[in-house]
């Protein structure tokens, strides 16, 4: 275990990395992709020495491929989305919801069941900036915490970018490994039933997503 460990020691540092330069506002989540390629190249080269110049037009071709299927599955999302705020779906569905309650634990079990349907046809980002404005006022007014409905906004909308048969994340993951989508789906029900399960804890346990803000204020 101590030899695979400092083996893998470089491609370690690779997350850490990602998560404490975003942190302390070294660059933007897009340029944390620019440097790890960076990064990776650097070690594949010099630390691991696997790395050579002969393979770089098969890794673009791939890197090619993988990033024209998602893009291509997000550009749909997008049009879809647009064609959901044309038809003020998302309006109407919020008005729906504060003409059914006011208790803010149903209202955050109804915001579940939108956000993992939404998010299985849209983008995360775009879903974020569709749905945050109608959601927020209505949270307010049920006495919802804003930054516990942000954390189940996050958490609903990650799940579904993994959940079959139109998760977003679902198809990058299945493109960049070449795992047929029927495959996945059957191996990643149990991780889903997981998530789901921490979601639910986190929706009606505020104080699971609410300690690390409170103990920092």
């Amino acid at each position: 275990m101590a030899v695979a460990f400092r083996k893998s020691i470089w491609a370690l540092v690779i997350p850490v990395g990602i998560i404490s330069g975003i942190r302390f506002g070294l660059f933007t989540p897009t340029e944390a992709g620019a440097m790890t390629v960076i990064y990776s190249i650097l070690v594949g080269r010099f630390a691991y020495g696997d790395l050579k110049l002969r393979h770089f037009p098969e890794i673009l071709m791939e890197s090619v491929l993988s990033t024209s299927v998602v893009m291509l599955i997000i550009c749909a999302s997008n049009a879809f989305g647009f064609y959901m705020t044309w038809e003020r779906l998302p309006m109407s569905f919020s008005t729906s919801i504060v003409e059914i309650t006011s208790n803010p634990y149903l209202l955050l079990l109804l915001f579940n069941v939108l956000l993992l349907i939404v998010g299985m046809f849209v983008e995360g980002s775009a879903a974020l900036i569709l749905l945050t404005p109608l959601l927020a006022p209505v949270a307010m007014v049920s006495g919802v915490d804003l930054v516990h409905l942000g954390i189940v906004m996050v958490l609903n909308l990650t799940i579904a970018g993994v959940t079959p048969p139109l998760g977003t994340l679902m198809f990058t993951t299945c493109s960049i490994t070449g795992v047929p989508v029927h495959k996945f789906t059957r191996e990643v029900m149990p991780f889903l039933a997981v998530l789901v399960l921490i979601l639910f804890l986190v929706t009606f346990i505020p104080a699971i997503a609410l300690f690390l803000p409170n103990w920092l204020m």
